[in-house]
């Protein structure tokens, strides 16, 4: 048998060109494009819960440096310690509802009192009866009062704002609890974390996680004093400008505090608003007050507490805020600044070197 012979015989037949089974291929794809689908639905079905889940993982990471002082300082059992720290923020809370509730009674009691007294001083003015002139206020206010389907819709309002209630309620609840769960097993869950890290890299992403998580509590202690400050500066001139509830509105303006960007406006609305009730000049020098204070705070105070706590530009922790804010509310806002440490603190110890080597 000849060479030519053998590697005729070697080789074989030609084999016909392979054509792909476009059938096959698109029922694949319509699975994929269908798992996909159900996915979303999936995410977007227990998205409130993940939302749940977000927070109370974040408080828990936030609250664990002050569980590892006092652990340290004071030698206690992580368990002690995160009970301390938890009567801690219900003797907080306790405190600003004893502080609000019998002022607030006190004036939804009084404005209930007065409100026919001041509907008959309102009926007797020349504005108001000009207007019910021209537009007969009186006759249609009462034809609502007596309309049956106004009735059901005040119902159904009141139905709505129960419901919204019983919601904020059960998302407190859920979180709080969800947070003391995270912070009893908050070192399991980061010892798991990184142990899914191959082990010659497992002490570097350690020292990594270690100091997000230091970031996210220097966060909060942070905005903790910006809120803290802004309190005090509030109770201080409330009092000069002899306010009855300087307390209670300069709690209120610290409270607000805690949400970025808007919340310090929020609460110097607030306590403007019930200035002016005291008159309309001592409300004006309130409101000229609080937006010289906001000043201020935005650019003073603020970013040299958080460029101390976070290590991020001030720039880019109010375009995190607003990004955040933008895509997931309060939320996100509360949320994306300690995310955009987060990432500096990787790009820093991680990227940057690698790029640096090449």
């Amino acid at each position: 048998m000849s060479g030519t012979d053998l590697v005729h015989q070697g080789h074989g037949e030609p084999r016909p060109p392979h054509h792909p089974n476009y059938f096959l291929l698109g029922f694949v794809g319509a699975l994929g494009v269908l798992a996909a689908w159900l996915l979303g639905e999936a995410l977007a079905a227990v998205s409130t819960v993940l939302v749940y889940i977000l927070v109370a993982l974040f408080l828990a990471v936030g609250l664990n440096p002050l569980i590892e002082t006092l652990r340290r300082q004071l030698r206690m059992p992580r368990w002690a310690s995160i009970l301390t720290v938890c009567l801690l923020l219900i003797a907080l809370v306790t405190a600003f509802v004893w502080m609000m509730m019998p002022p607030l009674a006190d004036q939804v009691t009084t404005f209930v009192t007065n409100l026919p007294s001041t509907i008959d001083a309102l009926q007797e003015t020349r504005f108001f009866q000009n207007v019910d002139e021209r537009f007969d206020v009186l006759e249609r206010a009462e034809e609502a009062v007596v309309d049956p389907q106004v009735g059901q819709q005040v119902f159904g309002g009141l139905v709505g704002v129960g419901q919204v209630v019983f919601n904020s309620l059960f998302a407190i609840f859920s979180v709080l609890v969800l947070t003391l769960f995270f912070m009893a097993s908050l070192p399991g869950i980061m010892d798991m974390t990184y142990r899914l890290v191959p082990r010659s890299r497992r002490a570097g992403v350690r020292r990594i996680g270690d100091e997000i998580v230091q970031r996210i509590g220097d966060f909060i202690a942070g905005q903790l004093l910006v809120a803290a400050i802004g309190g005090v500066v509030a109770f201080l001139y409330l009092w000069a400008a002899g306010s009855a509830y300087a307390l209670t509105l300069a709690v209120i303006v610290a409270v607000t505090a805690l949400i970025p960007l808007i919340g310090t406006t929020l609460g110097s609305l607030v306590a403007t608003l019930a200035m002016f009730t005291h008159g309309p000049v001592i409300g004006v020098v309130t409101l000229v007050f609080f937006l010289v204070y906001q000043q201020i705070e935005s650019y003073v105070i603020s970013p040299r507490v958080m460029r101390q706590a976070v290590d991020v530009h001030p720039s880019a922790n109010i375009t995190a805020a607003l990004v955040g804010g933008a895509l997931m509310g309060l939320v996100g806002a509360l949320l994306a600044i300690p995310t955009v440490a987060a990432l500096t603190i990787v790009l820093k110890k991680v990227v940057f070197p690698r790029l640096e080597r090449r």
